[in-house]
């Protein structure tokens, strides 16, 4: 018998690989900024201009600069009190090379003594990380009278830390320049940008931040002395709002402070939006607990007392009071405990109560100072209650009808005969009669056609009692199988790629935008979780000789065009799905190997939310001016 022990090598001391300084960083970039896709390279832009930030909450800057440079670097410059430049005594450099270069190194640590009495920056990765997955770093200080500087490239320093003189300045700068060995791209995204620096304008009143977008000539300035009420009133600048002014309080306790805004509007959906420290926190956490208990039951409690809310009627639920509702909860803690490296949930246990006391006082109180209001904001939650109440009867309905049934139907579902929803693909198909090539040309065993007559219900104009009244809206859901609203459950998905086909027109792009509205609005997990694709049909076929090709932009025509010559050419112009035959339909639009799906995401809550509130919603203006501001973007646009 074999010895195992001679033929396996021994383990030794010296196969433990130890990685020195920010090594650990390059080879694993997720573990500390997410992804390398586009949102981790955002979020080294995030990391720098926190730092800034918390200068700004500390008290010690009031100016903010943001710069892309036309070389692609970013640039991220405050009036603060400067990084110290001083030889550290544990590291034997430079305080500034120290921050730069060593994990949880910054003034963030500890309340003694610390420069950061609240920080968003609470890990003490930011800006090290940055430096690591740059191609290359400069540091200017201007600290304590004098301008300093150094340079790093890929998180070592190549030069020493240069001191050129005496200066009035203070403050400093970071310009870096992402790595292109690291991340997928490393061209950023003015809009995120944007977004990002607005947001941080609104939650920092009296905060100047600047933008300059070198590549392209485009430039902001944020300034809002209102902070989170200026906030809540951008949110709900296309909406009617029940209540003119945004409810405002804030109050401290504990060391901690808590703001909030709320305002409603005419709308059928929340918007919610809760920070910690000035970090968005996404997944909510206990400061949005809080917030929520707290309406709900002050809500009530009012309601019952004014007998607004009958004897016999059951109480308001959390999404009746919220619905048409625009708030912003803000809390600064000096010790928050995030859940995860990338922040998006708070986790303080103590903050809930505090945030729920503080809520459930001043919000009593505003609702006995302001009757007028009150009653409007009261009757928005029980037209909401008597919706859902309406609505409960709807999404029976839609229980009691399995995908069979509905597949009977004429002109429906036909599904496919695989049963495991990560290789089923459900195409919803623009038109019986496109539908019917689709049937046609698809693979049965993993394609279902679901094909959709006429546009469907704009749900940002409806409350869900309308909407699942909608047949086309009623039959998707059912083929589906998640449910929808309070029963949405995404583990009952039956496919897990929804592909929108349609034609590419104006009536195409309306529609894709119906059903993206109602997925968000209602069935948002599967944007979330990359469900939704778009299939993108060819715009022309050309033929020559027996030879057939498919441009599927003008682009692309051009250069077979000038390939194959434009003798002999015959050039169809495809203005339907219908003008396919099933063939070609499957060769250009369905088949897995050739067909071009585009996956849609939500990369920003709040501006899809706004584009959405924009081409959908009520107010005509909003409308006009989107569509004149991006008029020369448009491109595949039938007139």
């Amino acid at each position: 018998m074999e010895n195992r022990q001679q033929s396996t090598p021994a383990y030794t001391a010296d196969q433990i690989q130890v990685l020195e300084g920010l090594e650990a960083v390059r080879l694993r970039p997720g573990m500390y900024i997410g992804n390398t896709d586009v949102s981790g390279l955002h979020h080294l832009f995030i990391e720098v201009v926190d730092n800034s930030i918390d200068e700004a909450m500390a008290g010690y800057c009031d100016t903010i600069h943001v710069t892309v440079h036309e070389d692609g670097s970013l640039s991220v410059e405050d009036n603060g009190s400067g990084i110290p430049v001083e030889v550290h005594s544990k590291t034997k450099v430079s305080t500034l090379e120290t921050v730069l270069t060593v994990l949880h190194s910054g003034a963030k640590f500890g309340q003694e003594g610390a420069h950061y009495k609240v920080s968003g920056g609470l890990h003490g990765v930011g800006v090290a990380v940055v430096n690591a997955l740059s191609e290359w770093l400069q540091a200017d200080v201007w600290y304590n009278g004098r301008h300093y500087s150094q340079r790093y490239e890929r998180g070592k320093a190549v030069q020493t830390l240069q001191d050129h003189g005496p200066t009035k300045k203070r403050g400093t700068m970071i310009r870096f320049k992402p790595d292109a060995e690291v991340f997928d791209t490393v061209e950023f995204k003015s809009e995120v940008i944007v977004y990002r620096l607005r947001e941080l304008a609104f939650l920092n009143k009296g905060i100047t931040i600047t933008f300059a977008d070198l590549r392209s000539g485009r430039e902001h300035r944020f300034l809002y002395n209102g902070g989170i009420v200026s906030y809540v009133n951008y949110l709900n600048r296309n909406k009617t709002v029940i209540n003119k002014d945004p409810i405002y309080f804030s109050a401290a306790r504990d060391g901690i402070e808590v703001e909030v805004a709320i305002q409603y509007n005419d709308s059928y959906s929340e918007t919610t939006l809760s920070f910690a420290n000035n970090i968005h926190t996404h997944e909510g956490g206990t400061h949005l607990s809080g917030f929520r208990s707290a309406l709900t039951r002050t809500l009530n409690d009012y309601g019952r007392r004014k007998n607004i809310i009958k004897e016999n009627d059951e109480n308001l639920t959390g999404d009746d009071v919220r619905e048409g509702c625009t708030s912003i909860i803000s809390v600064r803690i000096p010790d928050p405990q995030f859940e995860g490296q990338t922040k998006t949930k708070l986790g303080n246990s103590e903050v809930r109560g505090l945030v729920e006391s503080i809520v459930g006082e001043e919000l009593a109180a505003f609702l006995e100072e302001n009757p007028t209001e009150a009653k409007r904001i009261m009757d928005k939650g029980l037209q909401a209650a008597r919706a859902r109440q309406a609505a409960r009867k709807a999404r029976e309905l839609t229980r009691r009808k399995n995908a069979l049934e509905v597949s009977s139907l004429p002109g429906k579902l036909a599904d496919c005969s695989l049963t495991d929803p990560e290789l089923c693909e459900l195409f919803i198909v623009e038109g019986d009669s496109a539908g019917g090539t689709a049937k046609q040309s698809r693979d049965r065993r993993f394609q279902a056609i679901l094909p959709l007559r006429g546009k469907i219900l704009n749900v940002e104009k409806a409350r869900l009692d309308r909407i699942l009244s909608n047949n086309e809206i009623r039959t998707m859901i059912t083929a589906f199988g998640t449910g929808i609203g309070e029963d949405f459950d995404i583990s009952k998905l039956r496919y897990h790629k929804i592909v929108l086909m349609t034609d590419a027109d104006v009536d195409g792009a309306h529609i894709r935008t119906l059903l993206l509205t109602f997925f968000y609005r209602y069935m948002r997990p599967l944007l979330e979780q990359g469900h939704v694709y778009v299939a993108q049909p060819p715009l022309y076929r050309i033929r020559k000789g027996k030879d057939s090709f498919y441009a599927y932009s003008d682009e692309e025509l051009d250069e077979i065009l000038e390939r194959e010559g434009r003798r002999g050419i015959i050039i169809q112009r495809f203005k339907g799905l219908g003008e396919m035959n099933a063939e070609q339909l499957w060769e250009t639009t369905m088949d897995p190997e050739r067909r071009i799906l585009q996956q849609l995401n939500i990369e920003d809550f709040i501006l899809a939310d706004d584009i959405f509130t924009t081409l959908m919603g009520e107010k005509v203006e909003p409308r006009r001016e989107f569509i004149q501001e991006h008029a020369k973007e448009v491109t595949n646009l039938d007139i």
